[in-house]
């Protein structure tokens, strides 16, 4: 790191680290609200003593708080659409991993912690990169709104509609999901669909009447040698049937199968014909009944102009470090990235930490990458406009 940095006084790696500690100790899964509500109560108290107008949005459906922060007029040069941070505060991590396989721990450049790269050290870097330029008395060009999620790892299902409505009135959006592959921020995902196919046939005696029965699950194995046979990675198409649930008995022909599927698709062009073709989906045995229900969970979000532009302006800021930042292209991950960027807003992904293990008992962030990153985001805070 140069001598001479535009921020002082020096971002603290160990006090970056010590916050994303903070937040990483209490636990958060998905879907057991009172836990996720937890880490808000802890995030809200921070960006209130910052000085920030919070908004806090009771959760519906079993789900977390979703919580707004904006700063203050007078804190910024201009008014206006301004620059939108999300961050999600959930974790796919069940309550208890903490101490067993994702105890938090340091080892060489990994600190590891349930969360701790999908995303807690996201969403801390961009409260620290705020904090950072409070400190100097700076201020941003533009408006910042810092909009946590409870329940991004399933879907975004409650928040959807608030970080679209949100989106709609600001001119960036800055996504903390984890950086990849050393220097490397996203510019690009492909959309995420989600359907559910349930095969319907008629039960009957597997060794007195077998003949009478017709098996749901020996059509829904057809169907899905039919539905993995549509992935085509030269289109960037891939299909997943990750769930399958059916019968009753060993000794008795199946009546009734579901099974859940996930499809990535790279261009809205994709998305609206492998939807088409997934609603359409016919029987391939006699007398049996196919239905399947679902759609796009989350919009493509290709790289546009306005995206290209964003990122040449983080690579400015990354070489005044004496770094270059290069991009992944396309990603099959989805993020709340994609709800913002479907909407033609200027949108920059994977501004977290660095690491690996996103989902795994292994999750880690590198330490390197503290620095680099909150100086990033200090810097997209403070200079775009």
């Amino acid at each position: 790191m140069p001598a001479e940095l535009k921020n002082e006084p020096r971002i603290d790696a160990e006090e970056v680290l010590g916050g994303i500690v903070e937040w990483v100790s209490i636990e958060s899964p998905s879907h057991d609200a009172k836990s996720v509500n937890k880490v808000v109560d802890h995030v809200e108290g921070q960006f209130r003593g910052l000085g920030l107008q919070v908004d806090r949005t009771p959760g519906v459906n079993g789900f977390g708080d979703i919580m707004e922060c904006r700063t203050p007029s007078e804190w910024s040069q201009s008014e206006g659409k301004g620059i939108l941070v999300l961050a999600h505060l959930d974790t796919v991590h069940p309550i208890g991993m903490i101490e067993k396989e994702l105890k938090i721990r340091r080892e060489g450049d990994s600190v590891f912690g349930p969360g701790i790269y999908d995303m807690k050290a996201g969403g801390y870097i961009a409260y620290y990169a705020l904090r950072h330029l409070v400190r100097q008395g700076k201020k941003t060009k533009l408006p910042v709104t810092f909009m946590f999620i409870p329940e991004e790892e399933v879907g975004s299902p409650t928040s959807r509609a608030r970080i679209e409505a949100a989106a709609r009135g600001h001119k960036y959006a800055l996504v903390m999901e984890p950086g990849r592959d050393g220097d490397r921020v996203v510019t690009a995902r492909k959309g995420v669909g989600r359907f559910v196919m349930t095969v319907k046939g008629r039960a009957a005696h597997a060794g007195v009447r077998h003949e009478d029965g017709r098996s749901a699950i020996l059509e829904m194995a057809r169907q899905i040698v039919r539905i993995e046979g549509k992935t085509d990675y030269a289109r960037g198409i891939t299909c997943n049937v990750g769930l399958v649930k059916g019968g009753t008995g060993v000794n008795v022909i199946s009546a009734e199968c579901t099974a859940e599927i996930d499809l990535r698709v790279p261009t809205a062009e994709l998305a609206e014909e492998m939807t088409h073709w997934f609603l359409n989906l016919e029987p391939i045995g006699k007398d049996v009944e196919v239905s399947v229900e679902g759609g796009m969970n989350r919009p493509p979000y290709q790289k546009d102009a306005g995206i290209a532009a964003l990122f040449e302006k983080a690579q400015a800021i990354y070489r005044e470090i004496g770094k270059e930042l290069k991009d992944v292209p396309l990603t099959g991950g989805g993020s709340d990235g994609n709800f913002t960027a479907a909407l033609g807003i200027p949108t920059l992904d994977g501004l977290g930490a660095d690491g690996k293990g996103a989902h795994a008992a292994y999750e880690q962030i590198y330490y390197s990458s503290l620095v680099p990153r909150t100086y990033l985001c200090a810097r997209l805070l403070e200079t775009l406009e």
